[in-house]
């Protein structure tokens, strides 16, 4: 790839102590010494820190310290210099245009991870993981990433591909020199068996990924019910803020309020939703159709009853269209005489005014999704969802590769779908794959990172 050097600020920008404007490049070391007034930077050891002044054409720019990281023990295996500047805005501004006056060119989205994973420094999953890091909104989020970065994810897909390598380098053997293998002794001894032991490993990862996926992304929460049941109170009473606006009026929610939790871990992306009933008011009557699609796309429905009256024929059809999902019903309002004379599998009876019983909710919920203790020291979780798409796409050429082997089917065809599922399992640590899917990864990225 090309070498050209690209500058960022790779510090928010604002009022702070310091920010850091990054460059890396081959030109890095002659841009740098030609603004800074202080020791020789290209001279400079790597991975050391040196005091001077940024000037224009005499004038002062600012006070700073430069670190110096020569290739290729950079995290972009290119040479790269970081200045610490004041972090006032203007300032940081006034040094990244000197700097790209000087020859250097500003950086694109995620470029500088880009060129970690371009020059073989990191893989994809680990690109992926340090925006992960960046975006961890929980401990466990936290770890996972961390997980990934250290190259955990690297190390199991290698593993399921170098076992897949060996399937197909025995088919390989076999097309190449007929005599070498009796093709049933093949499909019984090496093919079916070693097949159906890399799928069972593939299911196991795919059954500890929805807990992956829960840990990194949260859950998708609907609070949902009749209006007035105290939807927006519930809401309220999680969030531990009066977020939602609370009054005894019908149809005060006309709209989703969202939110965010974190209970042990698990990061509830919460969505109090508009009560559902028939309305001739046009506004609600938007709310109404917006609840209705959060509902399809929920992964947790927080259905709430008042426990003072009882259900209604409304409460019925609710309690229908949420049947097939993951849901909790609320029994709101205990500190009120109960009217509901049903029980429900999966409840809870709080008073969400009162905050009554709000962490037996939290642990119920949390205990739908975390059904086992998480394992970091001895399990590898996979999170990303398109890390899991991959692994279902292997998975499923696995299964196809496993049916011809039964059927007897003449072993290149099986060799098909081996090298299909090896290319799959490739796309996730960025083996294989087109340079559009790479430029659409690191665009989600931030500038100078």
């Amino acid at each position: 790839m090309s070498k050209d050097t690209i500058v960022a600020i790779s510090t928010a920008l604002g009022k702070s102590a310091i920010n850091i404007v990054r460059m890396s490049g081959d030109d890095v070391f002659r841009i740098a010494d030609s603004i800074f007034k202080g020791a020789s930077l290209r001279d400079a050891h790597s991975h050391t820190i040196h005091y001077g002044k940024i000037h224009d054409n005499g004038a002062l720019i600012d006070e700073v310290l430069v670190s110096v990281f020569k290739a290729p023990k950079t995290f972009t295996r290119e040479d790269m210099v970081e200045i610490n500047c004041h972090g006032g805005a203007f300032v940081t501004q006034k040094i990244l245009e000197l700097i790209v006056s000087k020859g250097a060119r500003m950086a694109e989205k995620g470029e500088f991870t880009e060129r970690a994973f371009l020059n073989g420094r990191i893989d994809l999953t680990q690109a992926e993981s340090v925006m992960d890091i960046v975006e961890a909104r929980s401990e466990y989020g936290l770890r996972l990433a961390g997980k990934g970065l250290q190259g955990e994810v690297r190390d199991l897909i290698q593993s399921l591909r170098d076992a897949l390598m060996e399937i197909i380098a025995h088919i390989e053997v076999h097309i190449d020199y007929p005599e070498y293998d009796d093709v049933d002794e093949l499909t019984a001894d090496v093919l079916i068996p070693k097949t159906e032991a890399l799928l069972n490993e593939i299911g196991n990862i795919l059954k500890r990924a929805s807990t992956g996926k829960v840990l990194r992304e949260g859950i998708k929460t609907a609070i949902i019910g009749r209006p007035n049941v105290g939807k927006s109170s519930v809401l309220n009473a999680l969030l531990k803020e009066e977020k939602a606006i609370v009054t005894e009026i019908k149809g005060t929610t006309r709209d989703v309020v969202e939110g965010q939790i974190n209970i042990g871990g698990i990061v509830l992306n919460l969505f109090d939703t508009a009560g559902i009933r028939d309305s001739d008011d046009l506004i609600e009557k938007i709310g109404i159709d917006k609840t209705k699609k959060i509902i399809e796309e929920a992964e947790l429905i927080l259905y709430v009853l008042n426990n003072n009256e009882p259900l209604s024929q409304e409460d019925e059809r609710l309690l229908e269209m949420t049947d097939h999902k993951n849901r909790v019903v609320i029994i709101n309002k205990i500190d009120l005489e109960s009217k509901i004379d049903r029980t429900f599998e999966e409840s809870v009876h709080i008073s969400a005014l009162k905050k009554t019983n709000i962490e037996a909710l939290e642990k119920k919920i949390k205990d739908m999704f975390l059904q086992e203790e998480i394992d970091f020291s001895g399990q590898t979780y996979l999170a990303n969802a398109r890390h899991i798409a991959k692994m279902r796409q292997a998975d499923a050429m696995l299964k196809e590769a496993l049916q011809a082997a039964h059927n007897r089917l003449p072993v290149d065809i099986i060799e098909v779908d081996l090298k299909n599922a090896w290319e799959a399992l490739g796309e996730i640590i960025g083996e294989s794959g087109d340079n559009e899917l790479i430029d659409t990864l690191f665009s989600r990225f931030c500038l100078g990172k």
